[in-house]
């Protein structure tokens, strides 16, 4: 089970929002390099980076934020991006710059072709995001909910060859009210490609939740405001994980 440190990017700082609102906001560094080196030194395998201004304006907004961190950390672990990610020429500027997996969210349900495009030039690079609440999956930074259902598009993104699913929930995202697992289960069982649960994850019993389910498709999650806030122990629970899943 991969713990998977988020570090949301705004305005060039590292931030968390509640529920996807850019005007709450905690700022929890202004390096987000010197933050990305504290989670690999606590033995995250793998980054996840968003850029908040770019998934709000459609086009890359922190790339000197994000190019700082890859050359700090990208020769080392995995870093996966999302975050206004619309054309082709800014995935090759990324997966150059050193970025392994670029998440395609918003445009994946927008513009399939384009996501279909992405997997066919960029395979084995690609992961879409779906937000969803209530099972609909919603797009623009979740400001709009559409009538799919996650486990529709999940199994058509499947065939296009995405290498995964990031699965969250968001209605609880930022919240630390515990992981959606049976959502997210139901998700990875309908699927061959692994899942990454997201939004909510709140203490070490979501850990040991997860690791129980890992067989299912479950390959990892995000760990966003608990390990920031102190309320989940990001190196002892990246070990109990390991220890379960033994």
């Amino acid at each position: 089970m991969l713990l998977i440190p988020a570090i949301d990017l705004k305005d060039g700082h590292c931030v968390r929002l509640k529920q996807g609102d850019m005007d709450q906001s905690t700022i929890f560094s202004d390096d987000p390099a010197a933050m990305a080196r504290s989670w690999v030194d606590k033995g995250a395998r793998r980054l996840h980076l968003v850029d908040l201004n770019g998934a709000f304006a459609g086009k890359p907004k922190n790339e000197l934020a994000i190019r700082k961190i890859l050359a700090e950390v990208g020769s080392e672990v995995d870093v996966q991006l999302g975050g206004g990610i619309r054309d082709l020429d800014t995935i090759e500027r990324y997966l150059d710059a050193g970025l392994r997996y670029v998440i395609i969210g918003t445009a994946a349900v927008k513009n399939p072709g384009f996501l279909q495009d992405a997997c066919t030039a960029f395979s084995g690079h690609i992961i879409v995001g779906l937000d969803a609440k209530d099972g609909k999956v919603a797009t623009d930074g979740w400001s709009k909910l559409t009538g799919h259902e996650v486990i529709d598009l999940g199994k058509k993104f499947q065939d296009y060859g995405v290498e995964g699913i990031i699965y969250t929930d968001i209605g609880r995202d930022g919240m630390l009210s515990g992981i959606n697992i049976d959502a997210t289960v139901k998700l990875a069982q309908a699927l061959t490609i692994p899942v990454i649960a997201s939004g909510g994850l709140s203490n070490m019993a979501d850990i040991e939740a997860l690791c129980r389910v890992e067989d299912e498709g479950v390959e990892g999650v995000i760990c966003g405001r608990s390990i920031y806030s102190g309320d989940l122990d990001f190196e002892a629970a990246q070990a109990r994980a390991d220890e379960l899943s033994a």
